[in-house]
This record gives structure tokens, C-alpha cells and sequence, in this order.
């Protein structure tokens, strides 16, 4: 009986001991980990993304992130706030960014404040521009017999209705609109790139650049792949060794599935004022 208690307690020593092992494997791997997040697609929300790049920041197991971006950009706003992120996650580690086949536009505004960045040759980024996209259906409803009764609080309340022409006045309104967000794209460009706001001004007319081109522009660092741009995060984290990359993979809410897949075409039929860094060809 008594041999039996010791040899239970030295199992039950060995399995404390392996399970104490395995937590601190856990938090503190032997292989340097790097965090790969992707942004594919429109951007028209940052929780996510956001999310994930204050998740890994907090990590002290995650040594650098790779920002893998194949967007042709989207919505102001959280282009934005991914942009504040990534630069809050370059204060704490290792940011470096790998460009798939287009990253232009807000695309190219959430990759400006990155450590480094890599593009692939013929990637297509830069359209540093905003654009607004007022769909107008006068001639249609006219056509088939319907009215509208605007009832406002100021003159400008219905400003851009898709339901009738825009005047010079409000077209005057909305390009100051347009040359504010405009110029806040520039400086942030400038700032993430660490350039002057006249360096990028002349190029932010939005035109597109293959990879090699804004290389010579200095809008990106240096031309190379994904596998590339791990290796470079591996090495400016001091990671000796192949590194062990984690990616998050979450299945997409029925609602994201048919945001996501939303035709641009009828999204464009609501009538309303989008401000976008948005590529479109």
C-alpha cells in the first residue's frame, strides 16, 4: 500500500511538472513567434484589424507583426483608425508590410506608418487621392413620373441628394471637404514615411505606381514577397532561426459574409455621402 502511495505521488510530480512545462512553453516559445494579419479587400471596418494588432502588441511572446495588405482601400474612418494602430503596434515592436496585388489608396494609408515595406513588383499602390461618388437619378425619376418634397432646417441640409442637381455652391462646399480629407492623407503619408508633405504632394494627384515605381519614390523601402517580408520582421526582431508565424483565422458572421459581397454597384444606389480612399478603376 505504501509503495503504491509513493509511486502515485511521483506521477503525480512528473505530471505537474510536465504540465508547468508546457504553460511556460506557451508563453514563452522557443522559436520567436511573428504575427501575420491580413487586410484583404474594401476596408470598410477596422474593429477587427485593430483588434488583432492590440492583441499581439500586448503579446511578449509575439516578437514582430507582418501587416499583409491586398486592398484597393475604402472608407475614411477606419482606414484611419488602422492607421493609428499600426502606428501605436510600430512604438511597441517590429512592423513590416507585404503588399499582395494592389494596396493603394487607404491600401496604402494603413501601410505608411509601418517600420518597413515590401511590395512585389507589379503591385499596384499610391492613389494618395479622396474621392466622393454622388449617384444622380433626376433624369430617371422625372422619366417615370416621381417627385420628391424636400422639407429642411437650412439650405444645405440635403446637400448632394440624389434626387436633383448639385449647384456651384455645393460643389464648392464639398470639394473643401474633399481638399481637407485630401491633405490629412499627405501629411499622414509623410509622417509614416518619414518624408516632407512637399515630397509626396506632387505625386498624391491619385496615380497608381507598380511596386518598382514607388520604390524610386520612396514610398515603399524594397521589392520582395511575403516570404520576404517575414524574413526582414524576423531579423529586425533579433529572431535567430526559421520563425514561427501565427495567423488568425475566424470563420466570417453570415452579416460580414454579405457585407463583404455587397456589390459596389448597389451600394452606390443609396443615396448618401461617401468620402472614400478608395481605387477605383
Amino acid at each position: 500500500m505504501k509503495k503504491a502511495c509513493i509511486a502515485a505521488g511521483i506521477i503525480f510530480l512528473l505530471l505537474a511538472a510536465l504540465s508547468l512545462s508546457i504553460a511556460v512553453m506557451q508563453k514563452h516559445p522557443l522559436k520567436g513567434r511573428i504575427a501575420l494579419i491580413t487586410v484583404e479587400g474594401p476596408i470598410l471596418n477596422s474593429r477587427e484589424i485593430v483588434d488583432e494588432l492590440k492583441e499581439h502588441t500586448k503579446d511578449d511572446s509575439i516578437k514582430a507583426v507582418v501587416l499583409r495588405v491586398d486592398s484597393p482601400g475604402g472608407a475614411v474612418a477606419p482606414s484611419q483608425e488602422i492607421y493609428e494602430e499600426v502606428k501605436k503596434a510600430s512604438e511597441e515592436k517590429n512592423v513590416v508590410v507585404s503588399m499582395g496585388s494592389i494596396a493603394a489608396s487607404g491600401g496604402y494609408y494603413i501601410s505608411a506608418p509601418a517600420d518597413m515595406i515590401y511590395a512585389n513588383p507589379g503591385t499596384l499602390t499610391g492613389s494618395i487621392g479622396v474621392i466622393m461618388e454622388i449617384p444622380n437619378i433626376e433624369a430617371l425619376m422625372t422619366k417615370i413620373g416621381i417627385k420628391t418634397e424636400v422639407i429642411k432646417s437650412g439650405r444645405h441640409k440635403d446637400m448632394a441628394s440624389a434626387f436633383r442637381k448639385m449647384d456651384s455652391e455645393e460643389r464648392e462646399l464639398l470639394q473643401s471637404v474633399m481638399d481637407n480629407v485630401h491633405e490629412q492623407f499627405i501629411k499622414a503619408v509623410a509622417e509614416g514615411r518619414k518624408l516632407k508633405a512637399e515630397e509626396i504632394r506632387p505625386i498624391a494627384d491619385g496615380r497608381i505606381f507598380t511596386g518598382e515605381q514607388a520604390k524610386s519614390l520612396k514610398l515603399i523601402d524594397e521589392t520582395g514577397t511575403l516570404e520576404d517580408a517575414i524574413r526582414k520582421a524576423a531579423e529586425l526582431a533579433g529572431i535567430k532561426g526559421e520563425p514561427e508565424v501565427i495567423e488568425k483565422k475566424e470563420k466570417l458572421s453570415f452579416f460580414e459574409m454579405i457585407q463583404s459581397r455587397f456589390p459596389k454597384e448597389m451600394a452606390d444606389l443609396v443615396p448618401a455621402i461617401k468620402i472614400k480612399f478608395l481605387y477605383t478603376p
